[in-house]
């Protein structure tokens, strides 16, 4: 009785002899259904340690010997090959985890296939290849969602890099114009590489993917639309404005630019616009040729990518970051002047003896923003320039009415008339002032100074001057008149603005009597010779 146990549980025994030691033995009256446990246990045991990598032809021919000996082990066996199949796929799973490429998805997805038509011969009442697509239906819709979260992911590091300390030695400048042109590849090319081993699953010819060539067509497309919502999200929750961001040119609290880094949000606007009219195109060209069809989904759910869509999404998202970071700006440059009126006391104001240090802040601040527009956004086309533009007064001493318009305000019935006057013409001039802004360097510049010209004029009507406060203001505006004009792009627009707060100084003042052109020109030009001085300390 021994020895055919023995031989019973030897594998290097011929099924035969096995099956017919097993009907001696209850011939015997021995209780057989103990020793096909004790058989079962000992093929789930060679289980625990299989990789999908070992060769299944072991574990077949166990199979095999089992079914022969035990005919009544059908379900336990099916049982069996199931978790093997599901070992197979938890790895599977845990590989696309670590961020598999397409060639070693196919792989393993290949040996899994092998492996279940092996078994499938041997025992086909477990039905093995529906129970591997099914498997692989799930595996593979997880791998097109993982790829497209690690794309998202690649993207958000190239931008999360513009937040970043630059390195000793390189400009902040120069990290903004690395950061766009990072994300610009990361975005299309990371798209392309995405679709590339998308399409390996379709060209490939395991049969267990060309059943499932109409979903994944289907699942690309559905992964491309809801990516790139995801991907506006993500841009909008980096520029700190998770909800819609208001299109108003309105000064706010300026602590929204403490918290977001200016650049990444003009970053974020001019990617918006290059994935609008760079890359939807790009994608939609390639999905047309290579992942046209689908249609498993069903067609009362309408198409899965919608370009269309996602273009008018990041049109109106490149929209919003372009303001926002005009806003952030203004905002910064309104307190500093905020400051500058508020602080002292204009009506005992001295005699201006020079240009206000207020006007080297506010052009720095200016310069700066120079610097970062013209490193990620194009030039535009400059308007209405002139040559008399040169620091001096030869502007003013040109338009005998603008001094005698100011000179009139001695009285009260000038002053009503000159309030009238201007309200009216800028009431007229709004909308000229404030057009649409373009994605250009000149365009934003020159609506941040518009904005700023604005609040700075509302300043002015706070306060009371006297003739000497009337005078600085007068002064300080005329020097800025030539360095405001050579960055925007409608001089006349400038010109305008820049009368409009002399004017308002001229409204608020006690006695407005405007400095002479020859003293104001000396004052200038005295302010301009100081400026070469440090400019040429500096490059020294």
């Amino acid at each position: 009785m021994e020895n055919l146990k023995a031989k019973l549980f030897s594998d290097s025994e011929p099924v035969e002899l096995r099956a017919e030691a097993v009907l001696l033995l209850k011939q015997l009256g021995v209780p057989v259904e103990n020793l096909k446990d004790k058989l079962l246990e000992k093929l789930d045991r060679f289980l625990i340690d299989f990789e999908l990598q070992s060769s299944i032809h072991e574990f077949v021919e166990a199979v095999r010997a089992l079914w022969v000996i035990f005919p009544d082990s059908e379900k336990q066996l099916s049982e069996l090959a199931r978790d093997l199949m599901t070992k197979h796929f938890k790895t599977v799973e845990d590989w696309i985890k670590r961020r598999v490429s397409s060639e070693d998805l196919l792989e393993m997805l290949r040996i899994i296939w092998i492996n279940t038509n092996a078994l499938d011969e041997v025992l086909p009442e477990a039905m093995l290849p529906s129970f591997s697509l099914e498997a692989a239906h799930v595996a593979i819709k997880q791998y097109i969602s993982t790829m497209f979260s690690h794309l998202l992911h690649d993207i958000s590091e190239t931008l999360t890099r513009v937040q970043t300390k630059p390195k000793e030695g390189v400009r902040a400048e120069s990290t903004l114009q690395a950061s766009l042109e990072g994300s610009k590849r990361a975005v299309l090319q990371g798209s392309m590489d995405v679709l590339l081993d998308f399409r390996r699953l379709l060209d490939d010819n395991i049969e267990l993917l060309v059943k499932l060539r109409d979903f994944i067509v289907d699942w690309v497309q559905e992964g491309f639309q809801n990516f790139f919502r995801m991907l506006d999200n993500h841009f909008l929750t980096l520029s700190g404005r998770n909800k819609s961001v208001s299109l108003d040119h309105g000064t706010r609290d300026g602590s929204q630019g403490e918290k977001v880094f200016s650049g990444l949000v003009l970053v974020l606007a001019q990617l918006s616009v290059f994935v609008e009219q760079n890359a939807i195109p790009r994608i939609t060209e390639e999905i047309a040729a290579s992942f046209s069809g689908g249609g498993v989904r069903g067609y009362e759910y309408g198409p899965a990518f919608i370009p269309g869509e996602i273009c008018r999404m990041f049109r109106s998202a490149g929209e919003k970051f372009l303001h926002l970071y005009i806003n952030i700006k203004t905002q910064k440059i309104s307190n500093l002047l905020r400051k500058r009126f508020t602080t002292p006391n204009w009506v005992k104001h001295k005699e201006p003896r020079e240009v206000h240090m207020f006007v080297d802040l506010l052009l720095q601040e200016l310069g700066a923003i120079g610097t970062e527009v013209q490193q990620i956004l194009p030039h535009g086309i400059r308007k209405h320039r002139r040559s008399d533009s040169n620091g001096s007064t030869a502007s003013s001493r040109s338009n005998p009415m603008r001094e005698d318009r100011i000179t009139r305000s001695n009285t009260q019935r000038a002053r009503s008339q000159l309030l009238e006057t201007h309200l009216a013409k800028l009431f007229k001039q709004k909308m000229e002032i404030f057009t649409k802004v373009d994605y250009t360097q000149e365009s934003v510049i020159s609506t941040i100074v518009k904005l700023c010209l604005k609040s700075l004029q509302e300043f002015v009507r706070l306060q009371t001057f006297n003739r000497s406060g009337f005078q600085q203001i007068q002064l300080d505006i005329q020097f800025l008149k030539s360095p405001l004009k050579e960055i925007v792009e409608d001089e006349a627009v400038i010109d305008f603005l820049l009368d409009e707060v002399i004017v308002a100084s001229a409204e608020r003042c006690l006695d407005p009597i405007p400095l002479e052109a020859a003293i104001l020109d000396k004052l200038i030009q005295a302010k301009l010779g100081k400026s070469k001085e440090k400019t040429a300390v500096s490059l020294e």
